[in-house]
């Protein structure tokens, strides 16, 4: 009886988010036409359970912490993260990709332990060796996608041989039971410590995923590839223009070339972003694509330019006390606990059948 409770009151909330979300702009409904295929990302802000890791520094998120993260906040988070999700569409996403989860149990109870039971998510996760304990992870409804195989990309620095970040989940499937793509989930080394102290890490990362975006090119330059995550760059930094050779969606478009669709969102940048710090809105979680995906003679699963989005109905935004206009609301504001979602927007794109 409770999780039937739980479920109504999830499509309530639904109902009314999906009011309060009319009359944005495009990022935030992609397309008017029913998408056969969604995918999203999320960076759900340190989304930690309550047990302490003796493997992980993941201290700052217990019970006893200055924090406080008792039981009852994670579970709050929980529903959060899941009111997100279930808002999105009539269905809700057919492809997940979260960051900043640690661990598994999470990502379990999200799919097992919420109303979104009942649309039978896997997971598909790995322990990376972030000292934090901090990881991507993917569910997804296998009546909508398949996974041919999967592997984790583990990340190295020839310029910190020490340092340690998240792994980059790499995934390959049938979508739809038609079409093959190749999806990949990342969360890039942050910013901590500046920009440009930090920016090698993101540089060499852009790399060490170029080279597997060439090696599937190599197979076939109509490979479709989806790029989804929290870069910690926007898209004309030099890691996602010059490293990972992404660049803006053009007229012409070129086989074998990764288009950023998300770079068409820096003209609305003053209004909103993927995430704000000191008054300043950033684009660093990006959908890239490759492509296959953006010809539009050919048949299988296709997207447009506008396909992608940032997902900013009200509940997600909160007055900006500091700056002016809005900010997400988020869990924690410093050390004080306010009970929102994230400090970043979830992003997502819409993905079409062509049979013909």
């Amino acid at each position: 009886m409770k999780g039937y409770i739980n479920y109504v009151f999830g499509l309530i909330f639904y109902f009314f988010a999906s009011i309060s979300s009319q009359g944005q702009t495009e990022k935030s409904v992609a397309s008017s036409s029913s998408p056969n295929l969604r995918i999203m990302f999320y960076n759900t802000e340190n989304f930690y359970d309550t047990f302490d890791d003796p493997k992980t520094n993941d201290n700052e998120f217990l019970p006893s912490s200055p924090r406080h993260w008792t039981l009852k906040r994670y579970q709050t988070k929980l529903n959060n993260i899941y009111k997100v999700i279930i808002s999105m569409g009539a269905q809700p996403p057919s492809i997940i990709g979260l960051s900043e989860i640690e661990n598994r149990k999470v990502l379990n109870d999200l799919a097992q332990n919420t109303p979104l039971i009942k649309f039978n998510y896997q997971i598909i996760h790995k322990d990376s060796p972030d000292p934090r304990g901090i990881d991507v992870g993917v569910l997804y409804r296998p009546d909508f996608f398949k996974p041919l195989n999967y592997s984790f990309i583990r990340i190295s620095f020839s310029s910190d041989s020490a340092r340690r970040t998240r792994d980059i989940i790499y995934i390959k499937g049938i979508a739809l039971g038609h079409d093959t793509i190749h999806v990949f989930v990342n969360h890039w080394p942050s910013r901590m410590g500046g920009q440009a102290r930090s920016e090698i890490l993101r540089d060499e990362t852009a790399k060490i995923l170029r080279n597997k975006i060439d090696s599937l090119f190599f197979l076939s330059k109509n490979n479709k590839i989806i790029i989804i995550g929290d870069f910690n760059d926007d898209p004309d930094d030099e890691s996602i223009q010059n490293d990972l050779k992404a660049i803006k969606v053009t007229d012409k478009i070129v086989k074998g070339q990764l288009y950023d669709l998300s770079e068409r969102w820096l003209k609305d940048i003053f209004t909103v972003g993927t995430i704000k710090y000191k008054g300043k809105w950033s684009i660093f979680d990006q959908i890239i694509v490759s492509s296959g995906l953006l010809v539009n003679n050919s048949k299988g699963l296709k997207c447009f330019p506008s396909s992608a989005g940032i997902y900013f109905p009200n509940f997600l935004l909160t007055e900006d006390k500091n700056y002016s206009g809005k900010t997400p609301f988020r869990t924690y504001n410093g050390y004080k606990y306010i009970g929102g979602f994230s400090d970043h927007l979830p992003i997502f794109i819409d993905l079409f059948y062509k049979s013909k």
